[in-house]
C-alpha cells in the first residue's frame, strides 16, 4: 500500500460522493437532463459578481498579483458584515480569509485540535468525516432528532469523550434546511461548557455558516457564538453568490474568545495557513470582498422555488423537512430505499442525491438552485414515484 493511513481514511470516508459525483460525469453536455444534485449555478453569474471581479482584474500596480496574506480591506468588510449581523464586536485581525468553507474548516481543525482528538459532527450533515481524518482526527456522529432534524443537545452530550476537542454546528444545515434556535443553541453551550470542566480541556464549537444569510419566511439567525465564547465562524461566499467555483471565505474568531487565547490564536492563524499549503484566497477575490459583502441570489425566488416543491411533492405523498433556510429540500425516500429511488429518477432524466452520501440510506436531497423549469420538468417523474 503507497497510500498514507490518512489518504487511505479519507478516501475511505468520502467514497459515497466521489462516487456519485463521477457517475455525474455521463450527464455533461445532455441538455435535457434535469440535474438537481448539487448546488451548482443553471443560469448565468450574478452581474454584481462579474462587475466586482471584472473592475479588480485589472491591475492597479506592479505587485497587484502578488503573495497576499489576509487583505486588511476584506477583513474589515468581513468584520463590519459580522457585527451588523450578529451584534458582536468582531475585530478584523480576528478574521483570516480562506479558500471558502473549506479552507476555513482546514485551518480551525488544526488551530485548535491535536492528531488523535475527537470532533462530534452532526448527522445527517456535511462532509467532514473525510476532513477530519485527513487531519488525524477522530469523527463522532451525533444524530440531529429522528423527528425534525433539529439539533439533538443530549445527543451531543453523550458523544462528548475525554478526548472530545471540538463540536461542530451547521445552522442553517445541509442537508436538511433545518435553522437552530437560540434555545437550543444556548443548551449546547452550558452543555460544552461543564463538559470542558469535566475534563480540564476546553472542548471548542466550530460553527459553520456559509447558509446564513440564505434564510426563508423572516426567520431570525443565531450563531453559537452568541450562546458559547470559546466558538471559531467559518463562513463562505460561494452560496450566496452561487459561486462555489470562485473560493471566497473566512474563520473569524469570536469576539468573547478571551484577549489572551485570543490574541495566541490569532498570532497563529497566518504561519499556519503558510503552513498548509498558502491556503489564501487569491488576489482578484480579495480585492472584491468589500463588494460582494452586499450581493445575494434572489432569495424570495429561491423560496418560491421552495415553496413549488413542497407543495406538490407533499401533495403527491411525500414526507418533506420544509427548509427554513438553505437552498435544499430534504425528504423520505419512497419505500425507504435512497439507492433504489434515485436510481429510478435517473432512469427517467432526473437526478437527485441521494442520502446514503449523508449515511441516511433512507432519504434524499434536492438542490433548488435549478432552474424553475428544471423543476418543472422533473415534477413528473417524482409523481409517478410517489409513495
Amino acid at each position: 500500500m503507497s497510500l498514507s493511513r490518512r489518504a487511505q481514511a479519507a478516501q475511505e470516508a468520502i467514497e459515497p460522493v466521489t462516487s456519485f459525483f463521477l457517475s455525474l460525469r455521463a450527464l455533461d453536455g445532455q441538455p435535457d437532463v434535469v440535474d438537481l444534485t448539487f448546488g451548482d449555478p443553471h443560469e448565468m453569474p450574478l452581474p454584481a459578481l462579474v462587475d466586482a471581479l471584472r473592475t479588480n482584474v485589472e491591475p492597479r500596480s506592479a505587485d497587484w498579483f502578488a503573495y497576499k496574506s489576509s487583505l486588511a480591506p476584506a477583513q474589515e468588510a468581513v468584520a463590519a458584515g459580522l457585527r451588523a449581523e450578529l451584534g458582536l464586536p468582531f475585530a478584523p485581525e480576528d478574521v483570516a480569509m480562506t479558500q471558502g468553507a473549506f479552507g476555513a474548516i482546514a485551518v480551525a481543525l488544526r488551530l485548535v485540535a491535536d492528531a488523535g482528538d475527537e470532533v462530534v459532527v452532526p448527522e445527517p450533515g456535511w462532509f467532514y468525516a473525510p476532513m477530519l481524518r485527513a487531519a488525524d482526527l477522530v469523527p463522532v456522529r451525533a444524530s440531529l432528532t429522528e423527528d425534525t432534524f433539529d439539533l439533538d443537545v443530549e445527543a451531543v452530550a453523550r458523544a462528548i469523550t475525554p478526548r472530545t476537542r471540538v463540536v461542530v454546528v451547521n445552522s442553517p444545515a445541509n442537508p436538511t434546511g433545518r435553522v437552530y434556535g437560540r434555545d437550543r443553541l444556548t443548551e449546547l453551550g452550558e452543555v460544552l461548557e461543564a463538559a470542558s470542566a469535566r475534563s480540564g480541556r476546553r472542548i471548542w464549537l466550530l460553527s459553520d455558516e456559509p447558509y446564513r444569510r440564505i434564510r426563508f419566511d423572516g426567520i431570525g439567525f443565531t450563531s453559537p457564538a452568541e450562546c458559547y465564547p470559546w466558538t471559531l465562524v467559518d463562513y463562505s461566499y460561494g452560496k450566496v453568490l452561487l459561486a462555489p467555483g470562485q473560493r471566497l471565505g473566512y474563520l473569524a474568531l469570536s469576539p468573547r474568545v478571551p484577549d489572551t487565547e485570543r490574541a495566541e490564536l490569532r498570532a497563529a492563524l497566518l504561519p499556519l495557513q503558510m503552513g498548509l499549503g498558502w491556503g489564501f484566497p487569491d488576489a482578484v477575490m480579495q480585492y472584491s470582498a468589500p463588494a460582494l459583502e452586499t450581493v445575494s441570489i434572489d432569495v424570495a425566488e429561491l423560496a418560491r422555488r421552495r415553496d413549488l416543491m413542497v407543495g406538490a411533492l407533499g401533495a403527491a405523498g411525500y414526507d418533506l423537512t420544509v427548509p427554513e433556510g438553505t437552498f435544499y429540500l430534504w425528504g423520505a425516500a419512497p419505500g425507504g430505499d435512497a439507492a433504489a429511488f434515485t436510481g429510478a429518477l435517473a432512469r427517467r432524466g432526473v437526478h437527485v442525491l441521494p442520502g446514503t452520501v449523508f449515511a441516511r440510506p433512507g432519504h434524499f436531497r434536492i438542490s433548488l438552485t435549478a432552474t424553475g423549469d428544471m423543476l418543472e420538468r422533473a415534477l413528473p417523474a417524482l409523481r409517478e414515484l410517489a409513495p
